[in-house]
């Protein structure tokens, strides 16, 4: 009926309460589409070696494929490899730096970073002593993250979820 609430919605939710903080991290808008999604798309020499990478060290599925751009996802996230055709962007190795830094925020950030590095996937710059997983001492409270290059020069970062809470709470 139009005009009435429910008890149920009318239910007062606390800030902080795990309804609300469950709430602000998968909205409606977001479940049914409504609302902006934000992606990347990476610069790679070969978007067919650069997708077979994905899928085998980050657990990568494949969306669709044009053949020079593929979409992908991890867990529902979306993002996407090109190949440049001097268009106005180029790849980390043309470059000589990456142009981006991509941070994954999962359940398991040291699995995502221990398989990355078993399918050759170096720590930061080429020596395996850098950016190795560690828990960092956030205003928010203690933040697990490790990271990772990939073959194709793109820094990777993978972290527990505690950055995508609000602070303060």
């Amino acid at each position: 009926m139009a005009g009435k609430t429910s008890k149920k919605s009318a239910k007062v939710v606390r800030r902080g309460d795990k309804r609300d903080v469950a709430r602000r991290l998968d909205p409606p808008a977001v479940r049914m589409g409504k609302a902006p999604l934000i992606s990347l798309m990476l610069a790679v020499p070969d978007a067919q070696a650069a997708a077979s990478w994905y899928q085998r060290a980050l657990g990568a599925k494949v969306l669709w494929s044009l053949g020079s751009v593929i979409g992908l996802e991890i867990e529902g996230a979306p993002f996407f490899v090109g190949q440049p055709e001097n268009n106005g962007w180029a790849t980390p190795r043309t470059l000589g730096m990456p142009s981006c830094r991509i941070e994954v925020f999962c359940d398991d950030p040291d699995g995502l970073v221990a398989r990355a590095l078993k399918e050759d996937a170096l720590l930061r710059h080429g020596r395996k002593v850098q950016d190795p997983m560690r828990v960092h001492r956030m205003p928010w409270g203690p933040h697990r993250q490790g990271g990772f290059v990939d073959p194709f020069g793109h820094i990777w970062l993978g972290g527990d979820r505690s950055p995508l809470k609000p602070y303060p709470r």
